[in-house]
């Protein structure tokens, strides 16, 4: 979230931010400025009560000791009025800390100043553009019905089992899978990022870190017995293992890899953008996420982008690069990348990946602090990508390399799936 001292810092330029992500955030900004004079006063209030405390419970000892008792207990009657109204004070600052918290927690991340202006996907701009688009037959078939002809996925076995978005992989489907995880896993450790396993399941403290909640609790499943939530991204559990820590200089920059099973209730989803494995509820997916010192953070972004271009183009798929505009930009980021390929079956763009620097406001939400030389906390900025999703890399996969004899894997995948076509 933003910190106080950017938004008074700065007011009128957090204000002019917030409107390029559509965001009208002049009243709220307002509002905490107020409440921040109110603390202050009340501080200083508190602190003037708690100076004089200080100064009587000292003459108090003075009485006491030349045997003046009954002004001595006139002065401890004097304390324990003022003790009393330092409660008073306390428990007004708790409130309206409490109430400037709430609010800012309400408040997207500011756009960084390179994220073009706009109000919806259309307003995206391509950054970049690699990979040969394949040329199918007039008859090529789309992943769902290749699915069924190679009995590789089964859709109404997962509606029969589950409910739509919940897709059962079989044989060689399944292996496709897994071997597409081990890939990604693979090419991250030899970029140097460290694995992880966390848990699938994350409590309220590690949504509000990384701006999941309040923003997207209707797009989460909850389980209410335990009041846990399952997560929609690796991206949660991996980034709160760094929730209240001070780093050391020297541990940065950090880089985590995970592969988790990711769950999304996607609230509204509809029509021919939905079908197959386009949108799903249950998916798998390889994260990246990296912690860095401020200075070093665009550097960093950039190597993500490299890096999940570099397995775009090992698996053999056309992609592009999208600058999201602000009016399509998640809540909590400073700047997005989206990746998407080509289905040539479907003749559509299909999102493969994110990557996002979040800047410092996961890390304010975190409290997540690096000390440097002067041993000063400082505020960490924080990034992720998908590296990748799956569903929508497989769909691309099956309908891009189909042929008469059957779909041909790509070369980076067949020593782990032991086989080289899908037939």
């Amino acid at each position: 979230m933003l910190t106080i001292q950017q938004i008074k810092e700065n007011p009128e330029y957090i204000i002019a931010r917030l409107q390029v992500k559509g965001f009208d955030g002049k009243e709220k900004i307002e509002a905490i400025l107020g409440l921040d004079e109110r603390r202050r006063n009340l501080q200083l209030q508190a602190d003037t009560i708690a100076a004089s405390l200080n100064k009587q419970a000292a003459e108090i000892g003075k009485l006491m000791k030349a045997g003046n008792r009954e002004a001595a207990e006139a002065a401890k009657a004097e304390v324990a009025k003022g003790k009393e109204e330092m409660k008073k004070y306390a428990s007004e600052l708790d409130a309206v800390e409490k109430e400037m918290l709430d609010i800012r927690l309400t408040i997207p991340n500011i756009p960084c100043e390179a994220v073009p202006e706009g109000t919806s996907a259309a307003d995206n701009v391509v950054e970049k553009t690699g990979g040969v688009m394949p040329d199918l037959p007039a008859d090529a078939l789309p992943h769902w019905d290749l699915a069924k002809k190679y009995d590789i996925i089964d859709f109404d076995l997962g509606v029969k089992i589950t409910g739509a978005g919940f897709p059962v992989y079989k044989g060689k489907g399944a292996r496709l899978q897994r071997a597409l995880i081990q890939f990604f896993l693979d090419e991250a450790n030899a970029a140097g990022y460290t694995e992880v396993q966390p848990p699938y399941v994350v409590n309220e403290a590690s949504g509000y870190g990384t701006g999941q909640l309040p923003d997207k609790e209707g797009q989460m499943y909850y389980v209410p017995l335990d009041n846990l939530y399952l997560i929609p991204t690796a991206e949660v559990p991996v980034t709160n293992i760094y929730r209240d820590v001070i780093l050391s200089e020297a541990q940065l920059p950090i880089k985590n890899c995970a592969y988790s099973a990711c769950w999304r209730r996607e609230a509204g989803s509809y029509g021919k953008d939905v079908r197959g494995l386009n949108r799903l509820h249950q998916f798998d997916k390889v994260e990246i996420v990296r912690i860095e010192k401020p200075e070093n953070s665009y550097a960093a972004l950039e190597e993500m982008k490299d890096h999940v271009q570099s397995l775009l183009e090992k698996l053999g798929l056309p992609w592009h690069i999208l600058r999201l505009c602000g009016g399509d930009m998640s809540f909590t980021s400073a700047i997005t990348f989206d990746f998407e390929v080509f289905s040539a079956a479907q003749k559509r763009w299909l999102e493969v990946s994110s990557v996002s620097n979040f800047e410092t406001y996961q890390a304010s939400r975190l409290k997540c602090r690096y000390r440097g030389e002067d041993k000063k906390p400082r505020l960490c900025h924080t990034l992720n990508g998908s590296a990748l999703a799956l569903p929508r890399i497989v769909a691309a996969l099956l309908e891009n390399n189909q042929t008469p004899e059957g779909i041909i894997v790509p070369e980076c995948l067949r020593k782990y799936t032991g086989f080289d076509i899908i037939d």
